[in-house]
């Protein structure tokens, strides 16, 4: 307990730790080249500053007049329609899903047919926005009926995006790991917390846009969070996130509102029910009291106010398959440029899969890192994490074995392996937070001589969000960061450079960085760049030439495999 004391003692203002080429100096210069009305930098507070609310409602305040939920009589409501015929505009209403996993798309439809005329100026709150006229919550921003979202991921909601981008809705942008532990700590009746993630970035500042008007000038920003120190590192507050209403969906609910829920469709659906006044669930399967064994229970039945039969199917955000294996996976039969990209991709991958070593735990981002296990050695097996909610996510499946109830991080139909789990999403990120998690293979937009990462946004240009990203890469001294990348963006700039024009995902957070052309190990406490390995084929010069960061080269310079 004395350690603990002396580190909650410790309340000394944060110092200042970005460098003046980084965030602060982005913000306002992002600021005045998009939104030349509005100065960014004269707005910004310092850190350290006091902020215990980050959205429009604290903890636990009611802003509407919502029913009472009665104890004691049926749960049972014959249809959508009757269940969400008294919930009031204004209300703040937590949509669990994860893409269109998991999502209470026969409540969102009885919501959407209410009309913008009797239920309006919600605020939602999901890690997305659904999938553009196919289902979730953008059903509900294309009807005008959402005021605001707080979310982690806008993805390619193409419409959404419009609707921000002229001031028709609000968009809150969360780190995904933040928007999960807020939710829960909602639910267990905690005001407040503090993690590391997204530290000497633009949420810890407040700059991220979330209100423009109709000609595109910024009319509201997110708020700088409260900052302190632990065990000599920086922490920011966040508070919890409460709603007026929940909706999720569950595979089995009996009549006393237990609730089954299968595979990845417990994302956030637990969470939101815990966190919400009341909570609508609707049931693939209801069923009597009694017939769900208690050990099976997810989520019980005190946190549910009403129970209604889903009446939508399930959908595939991104359906991925795999074929039977043919002998023909090594892309010698694609021509020209395609197969000369699938070399140099097959190549980075190639050299991450050293990084993964028998047994670990290891997540991967989209794109370049989930090749890499296709490398290991035979009889080698890694155990890969998805953010939404699985430990040992296998391959794509085939077309008989999808499964709408497993997607991955990147909403994509995907497989378990034998032993694999599957968990809520405030789990998953307490194993990458925590440290328990080995590996971490990542892409970039930029990284620095120092370790810093850009990966989630590109200035002039509208972000889709940070998702995951800041939390995979909040506790580097326990899990390492790799990033795997192209060595020059499309333009041919360098993506790895002495200090990062992009608004930063982490400070000083990755250990080693695998290119096309080459290798290079990142001393984090220094700020310095070793080139260790070099590609086949490729010159010194070549690497000098397309490498904006200043680097050494390592006396035993090996050749990369």
């Amino acid at each position: 307990m004395a350690s603990v004391s002396r580190a909650i003692r410790q309340t000394a203002p944060l110092p200042v730790l970005i460098a003046p080429t980084t965030t602060r100096s982005w913000a306002a210069a992002y600021g005045r080249m998009r939104y030349p009305q509005v100065s960014l930098g004269l707005r910004l507070s310092a850190y350290g500053c006091r902020s215990f609310s980050n959205t429009r409602r604290n903890w636990r305040e009611a802003a509407v007049s919502l029913p009472e939920a009665k104890r004691g009589g049926s749960k049972l409501f014959a249809s959508a329609d009757e269940a969400v015929a008294d919930i009031p505009s204004g209300s703040v209403l937590l949509s669990a899903g994860f893409g269109l996993c998991g999502v209470a798309s026969t409540l969102i439809a009885a919501l959407r047919r209410r009309g913008p005329e009797a239920l309006n100026s919600l605020t939602a709150v999901s890690n997305n926005a659904g999938a553009e006229g196919r289902g979730g919550l953008a059903l509900l921003t294309e009807s005008g009926q959402v005021d605001r979202m707080i979310m982690s991921f806008l993805g390619s909601n193409k419409k959404l995006e419009r609707q921000y981008l002229t001031g028709k809705i609000a968009v809150e942008l969360c780190p995904q790991g933040t928007l999960a532990e807020r939710i829960r700590a909602a639910g267990s009746g905690i005001p407040a917390f503090y993690t590391p993630t997204g530290g000497r970035t633009l949420v810890q500042e407040g700059a991220i846009p979330a209100r423009f008007d109709a000609d595109g000038n910024v009319v509201e920003y997110g708020k700088p969070r409260e900052t302190r120190i632990f065990n000599g590192k920086p922490f920011l507050m966040e508070t919890a996130l409460a709603g007026d209403v929940a909706i999720l969906r569950a595979w089995k609910v009996d009549k006393a509102g237990n609730c089954v829920f299968r595979h990845t469709t417990k994302s956030f659906g637990p969470l939101m029910a815990k966190a919400a006044r009341l909570s609508i669930v609707e049931a693939e399967n209801i069923v009597e009291v009694g017939e769900i064994d208690p050990n099976d229970v997810n989520l019980p039945g005190i946190y549910i106010d009403r129970i209604v039969p889903a009446t939508e199917k399930s959908q595939v955000e991104i359906l991925k398959t795999r074929s039977e294996p043919s002998g023909d996976s090594d892309g010698a039969t694609t021509a020209g440029k395609v197969s000369d990209a699938l070399a140099r991709r097959n190549r980075i991958a190639k050299r991450a899969a050293k990084e993964l070593k028998h047994g670990f735990y290891v997540n991967l981002g989209v794109g370049i890192p989930t090749l890499a296990p296709s490398f290991l050695p035979p009889g080698e097996q890694v155990w890969i994490q998805s953010e939404n909610g699985i430990l040992g996510m296998g391959d794509y499946p085939l077309p008989s074995d999808v499964d709408a109830d497993i997607v991955n991080a990147g909403k994509e139909s995907v497989t378990l392996v034998p032993g694999a789990a599957t968990f809520d999403s405030s789990e998953s990120f307490s194993m990458i937070r925590g440290g328990h998690v080995d590996v971490s293979i990542l892409g970039a937009l930029q990284v620095s001589a120092a370790g810093d990462l850009a990966n989630y946004m590109i200035p002039g240009k509208v972000f889709k969000g940070m998702g995951g990203a800041m939390d995979l890469v909040s506790n580097p001294d326990n899990t390492k960061i790799v990033v795997a990348t192209d060595h020059v963006a499309k333009d041919g700039s360098s993506k790895v450079v002495q200090a990062c024009s992009l608004p930063l995902t982490g400070a000083r957070v990755v250990s080693t960085i695998i290119t096309d052309l080459c290798v290079f190990q990142v001393d984090r406490k220094r700020g310095t760049l070793t080139l260790t390995e070099i590609a086949p084929g490729v010159a010194l010069d070549e690497v000098k030439s397309k490498t904006d960061a200043t680097y050494s080269v390592a006396e035993d310079l090996q050749t990369m495999e």
